[in-house]
């Protein structure tokens, strides 16, 4: 059984290794060439499988009934904390119960709920309020003479208020779920964590779980209840008066439904376009082809999600003795499935360290793969596509003015300041005329 180097591979558990720019890449480029299938085996945690390949994800990704979400923790925590998770639920494994913990027919019953108000067709009928939020982000460059935080100014603000108005949170509250958001997935950052956080303690982030989740349930049993009286034409009225099996949702995960919504529904676009902006800043002849040719927008954003890969793993458990890549897992085996890894596999994309309009064929990861595929990804596809349509004519000149930064998280990451210099052009007067 072939087993990772605990030094090569201890890093990848420890947030801040996500904060240096390239730093996973490089990591993750030598365990995938010479441990593509391996098991870790690192103090802390217990043992578990790495599956770095394009193909080996897949292949795990699309046999739902062979390797579960929901058995044990979604994501890697430390020993000590899924114990702690136990501990607060009376045995559950997880704290949260949303799509990503879920299996089977509860899945595909629960995933029902929103599958028709996400699909593309229904998504394409928010263009036009989403393009008012998107011209919204063109005043603010406006308004900064020159300079700006695109990160936290624009790439954060813009799907947060996208998606919360679509759920139906009021704007009053937008900044509130930025903030449990920032907790949950941030956990580990200095500068976006629960204040008093101590990351250097395992128990720290189940711990953060648990008062995220208890402010969630607060937030949103009233919103349900809310709309159970008053039905409205959002999300919240679907969740809260969905039925599943002739009864009302289980109160954990319609709270979770929730939550899942109201934070990877916004932070992983964010993550991709502020992760965009970074590249275009850099590399003006990317910039150049993009304004010279803006059919070429959807190819961008494809290569923005694969470039980003703002998840970066989640867990599976084999349900059954197998076989996969050539090695046999055993039934209770746990497989971390790394998608910054897949997303740049080189037997799967052709110079995958290079950031390129011009891929043919763009089978990334950044939304997963198969029954779990991200319900969201057309709404998140046309947030991106729409920002730039509206950004891009008015931009004449971007350049980086500082350095970036990365926040450190092991779960979903990405910039948190992306700093920019830009000079805007004559469109941006029309739009300020049409605002």
């Amino acid at each position: 059984m072939p087993t990772i180097p605990t030094d090569l591979i201890a890093p990848l558990y420890n947030p801040a290794t996500f904060a240096v720019r390239g730093a996973v890449d490089t990591l993750l480029t030598t365990v995938r060439h010479e441990y593509p299938l391996a098991r870790a085996e690192v103090p802390g945690y217990e043992p578990h499988w790495i599956v770095t390949r394009h193909a080996d994800i897949q292949t795990v990704s699309r046999q739902n009934d062979l390797f579960h979400n929901a058995d044990r923790s979604a994501t890697l925590i430390p020993a000590q904390g899924e114990q702690l998770v136990q501990a607060f639920t009376g045995g559950d494994y997880n704290l949260f119960r949303s799509l990503v913990q879920l299996d089977g027919d509860e899945h595909k019953a629960y995933r029902r709920v929103l599958f028709q108000a996400l699909s593309a067709s229904s998504v394409a009928g928010m263009t036009a309020s989403m393009r008012r939020t998107a011209r919204a982000q063109v005043a603010k460059l406006r308004a900064a003479d020159g300079g700006i935080d695109f990160s936290e100014a624009i790439a954060s603000p813009y799907p947060l208020h996208v998606v919360l108005d679509i759920i139906g949170v009021p704007e009053q509250d937008h900044q509130r779920m930025l903030r449990l958001t920032q907790w949950l997935f941030s956990w580990a950052d200095p500068d976006l964590c629960r204040p008093g956080t101590d990351p250097a303690h395992p128990e720290q982030q189940p711990k953060t779980w648990k008062i995220v989740f208890d402010e969630f349930d607060e937030y949103f049993s009233a919103l349900i209840e809310q709309r159970r009286r008053e039905p409205r034409d959002d999300l919240a009225t679907l969740i809260a008066n969905a039925q599943i099996g002739g009864a009302p949702m289980e109160h954990t995960r319609a709270i979770s439904y929730f939550a899942i919504l109201a934070t990877a529904g916004h932070d992983s676009t964010a993550h991709t376009t502020a992760t965009a902006m970074w590249e275009l800043a850099e590399n003006p002849d990317l910039f150049v082809a993009l304004k010279s040719d803006p059919s070429r927008l959807p190819a961008f954003v494809e290569e923005a999600i694969r470039w980003t890969t703002p998840v970066k793993h989640f867990v599976r458990h084999a349900t059954s003795d197998c076989t996969l890549g050539g090695e046999r897992i055993a039934r209770g085996d746990r497989l971390y499935l790394s998608y910054p890894s897949g997303n740049r596999d080189e037997s799967e994309f052709d110079a995958p360290f290079r950031f390129r309009l011009d891929r043919a064929r763009n089978r990334h990861l950044g939304f997963g793969y198969g029954g779990h595929v991200c319900l969201g990804q057309h709404l998140a596809r046309l947030e991106m596509r729409t920002l730039w349509e509206e950004l891009l004519p008015c931009l004449e000149t971007i350049e980086m003015a500082g350095e970036g930064r990365l926040i450190a998280s092991e779960f979903v990451s990405g910039p948190k300041s992306v700093p920019i210099r830009f000079e805007l052009g004559t469109n941006a007067n029309h739009e300020a005329r049409q605002d």
